[in-house]
């Protein structure tokens, strides 16, 4: 029992050390630079993220971004749950994934000053557990639509998220499975510590809405 346990271990070493250094890759960075639109974290706020490229004024790299920042956290998770699979796939996803999310926050490339996890997040969720991503990304645009401010949207929508995790979800008759439930609220803890200027700057009311740029 103790030989099977040693690989395990390894394997699943390989797979959250894979999911951080495809999450550190800083896709917003380097789409900004190749584009020659400047370095983002120049710009705005100075995140790596697709809301602080979208002040670029570069709606297509902005997209570009949030397609890739939350891909890598879904492939790192899909992946994981592929080469792992039954029950124990779920946790493997969970570390893998979260090792992504990780990546993004605090990636290597950068001296480990990355971004705040949003697109992530959600990448991560739709992958694990697409209903309670939709549910999620949902939240996310009803409060964008009715605020115009993007850091409140990822705070309440990653908020709730666990919430949602634990309700019976629409479409599946089994319940999330617990590392997803996990997931969501570790990730959730993560961007809510990442966005602490951003929740200092909403209750004073500076914080910038939706497509403003910034100099």
């Amino acid at each position: 029992m103790q030989d099977l346990a040693v690989p395990a271990l390894s394997t699943l070493g390989l797979l959250a050390l894979g999911g951080y250094l495809l999450g550190s890759i800083p896709f917003g960075v380097l789409l900004t630079r190749a584009a020659g639109a400047g370095d983002v974290r120049n710009i705005g706020s100075g995140n790596i993220g697709a809301t602080n490229v979208l002040r670029t004024g570069r709606k297509d790299l902005a997209f570009a971004t949030l397609i890739l920042d939350a891909g890598k956290g879904a492939v790192a998770l899909l992946v994981a749950r592929e080469l792992i699979p039954g029950e124990a796939g779920q946790a493997a996803g969970a570390i893998a994934g979260g090792a992504a999310f990780l990546g993004h926050l605090f990636p290597v490339w950068l001296g480990f000053k990355g971004g705040k996890g949003v697109a992530t997040f959600f990448g991560l969720l739709i992958a694990a557990w697409w209903p309670l991503g939709l549910l999620a990304g949902a939240t996310w645009i009803l409060i964008a639509l009715v605020f115009r401010i993007s850091s409140l949207s990822a705070l309440v929508a990653s908020a709730v998220a666990p919430a949602l995790s634990l309700a019976p979800l629409p479409a599946l008759d089994l319940p999330t499975p617990a590392p997803i439930t996990a997931l969501a609220a570790v990730t959730a803890v993560l961007i809510w510590i990442r966005h602490a200027a951003n929740i200092g700057r909403l209750l004073t009311g500076r914080e910038p809405r939706i497509g403003a740029k910034a100099a």
